[in-house]
């Protein structure tokens, strides 16, 4: 994206991979929900995300040692300008699908405008982008953009490759369970509708000696099952059926651990630590909804979420809280005072900070802990009577009309409703009735990508390298675009013109720059109640799995393990 790629042209293997791991044997792995659809390039239905990578590949793969660097794949060179204006692919001609059809710039064309047209709304609205797809020769595709635009050369090269002749477009957008045919490392296998998936490796796979994959995809077989709830899905764990899990829980992890296996050193656990920015989690807020259309109400929430003392009372003080929508890295705003690059860029839109943002001095607001903090309640009670509100016989009102303040939280996992009803109990002290409405997988899917919900749970996982995605998250054309993960309803264009100097940016300073003036204008627009990330990343395994020493900026990644000889 910017600089010089990492790793020299001869490289051996990606630096968090082993290379002479050993191979064979079976992993199994858990997930939490069902799925009804093997298509996870579709909005309908709920479909498996791991197919992406095992069973479908791209023209390029991602080094998650790095910001955004990409190596060869399907694509064994690139060419773009120092514009980039257009990008050139040049296939590998050893490169074949699990049919044993070769990958040609034919099915390369054909999925770009499969996706174009029929995927997911990030990929639209990527490939819109896009003025003219050509194929000189069968193992040459070239994209020329609509203008020029730094990451697009890289979007092309992540786009999934599909074999033409086994995609009936008619019927592409249906959910069903239908394998997709893929030249990745593995095919998908035994499929158990909504309770399992297993993916089993390739022979003739052709990528098995790229760089890229040395090391990787080490199993003969994967097995994916589908748990309803995660107090059944750590059972599993503790019996054995489930080789690893990461653990989010800090009270599991705390206190959860304590069976035979884990005290004899069969299970071990592990906190990875990770160089990218921690992901933002928040309860948030649909300021589609006329309620939550006023920034005051939503600020008076932020003012009673406690969580110092759920931290301490649910969580064994083991979260940190999140303050960024890029915690825990240089592109963060708070910490740092908005310099001359950010003050030009926000400079048309003098409302769209609050002043201790553009200061650096920013934290969500803290209580005393006690869980009856008065001072944080009362600053609450005042934003809510400046938007109209006031508390009569306990109940919160609208001043005029005397409806009540009353929301539903939408949740999908114990977990959530966990956290959502004590957040409720904390709300209900000023009067607010929040309803928490548990919903299964599909139906929370459905619901938030419809935009069909008052308040969720939701993580916005970020990388070192934002970019065009954060136009899907967060830009105003992404607010009334149902699928897009824009679920707040965002629409100010202080955000679109931070995210347009992001794209923009051609020097480092310039971009660090325009990714704290989006930091800035979302946590100024206070669109969600920032809740809290873990220290690291927290893996429990049992030692029949191994894995390498040195984990990626992302932490240590499932396709690089292995299973332990004679185990």
């Amino acid at each position: 994206m910017r600089g010089a790629p990492a790793l020299p042209p001869d490289f051996p293997a990606l630096p968090y991979a082993n290379p002479e791991a050993p191979r064979g044997g079976r992993l199994d792995l858990s997930m939490i929900g069902t799925f009804d659809s093997l298509n996870p390039f579709i909005v309908k239905g709920s479909a498996p995300v791991f197919l992406r990578g095992y069973v479908v590949e791209s023209l390029m793969a991602r080094s998650l040692d790095e910001p955004f660097t990409l190596y060869p794949l399907l694509a064994r060179a690139v060419t773009t300008d120092a514009a980039r204006s257009f990008v050139t692919f040049s296939l590998d001609p050893r490169a074949r699908f699990a049919n044993g059809d070769p990958v040609t710039s034919a099915d390369v064309l054909f999925s770009f405008a499969l996706m174009r047209d029929m995927g997911r709304p990030n990929h639209r609205l990527y490939y819109a982008k896009v003025a003219k797809a050509e194929a000189p020769d069968t193992l040459t595709v070239r994209f020329t953009f609509t203008e020029p635009d730094r990451e697009l050369p890289l979007i092309m090269g992540l786009m999934p490759v599909f074999d033409a002749s086994t995609i009936d477009t008619s019927h592409f957008e249906e959910t069903n369970l239908s394998p997709l045919v893929g030249s990745g490392p593995y095919r998908i296998g035994a499929v158990d509708a909504g309770s399992s998936i297993t993916l089993e490796k390739r022979a003739d796979y052709w990528g098995r000696d790229l760089p890229v994959n040395r090391g990787l995809y080490n199993f003969d077989a994967v097995r994916f099952s589908y748990f309803r709830d995660v107090n059944t899905e750590f059972e599993a764990f503790k019996k054995g059926l489930v080789d690893a899990r990461f653990e989010n829980d800090p009270g599991r992890w705390e206190t959860g651990y304590d069976f035979p296996a884990a005290r004899t050193g069969q299970v071990v656990r592990e906190t990875i630590p990770t160089g990218t920015p921690k992901p933002y989690s928040a309860f948030v807020f649909n300021t589609r909804r006329s309620l939550f259309s006023d920034i005051r109400v939503r600020r008076a929430m932020i003012e009673l979420f406690d969580f110092e003392w759920l931290d301490r009372s649910f969580y064994h003080g083991l979260y940190r809280r999140t303050a960024s929508f890029f915690e825990g890295s240089d592109l963060a705003a708070p910490g740092h005072k908005a310099d001359a690059r950010e003050l030009a860029i926000l400079a048309p839109y003098p409302d769209a900070v609050v002043p201790d943002v553009l200061a650096g001095t920013y934290r969500p607001p803290a209580s005393d802990g006690s869980g009856r903090d008065r001072a944080r309640l009362r600053a609450a009670i005042d934003l809510l009577a400046e938007a109209g509100w006031e508390l009569r016989k306990g109940v919160m009102v609208k001043a005029e009309t005397g409806a009540p303040l009353a929301f539903e939280i939408m949740v999908a996992t114990r977990e959530q409703e966990r956290l959502a009803v004590a957040y409720a109990g904390q709300l209900k002290r000023a009067g607010i009735n929040a309803l928490v409405r548990f919903v299964d997988a599909v139906q929370f899917d459905a619901r938030r990508s419809a935009y069909e919900f008052d308040m969720v749970p939701n993580v916005w996982a970020q990388s070192l390298s934002p970019g065009n995605e954060q136009a899907f998250y967060f830009g105003a054309a992404a607010a009334d675009t149902p699928g897009t993960r824009n679920y707040m309803g965002a629409k100010a264009p202080a955000i679109d013109a931070a995210i347009a100097a992001l794209l923009a940016a051609g020097e480092l300073d310039d971009y660090v720059a325009a990714a704290r003036a989006l930091d800035r204008v979302l946590i100024s627009g206070a669109y969600g109640v920032p809740l809290f990330h873990t220290p690291g990343q927290w893996l429990a395994r049992w030692t029949r799995i191994a894995r390498p020493e040195r984990a990626s900026l992302y932490g240590t990644l499932p396709e690089t393990w292995w299973r332990v000889p004679g185990h």
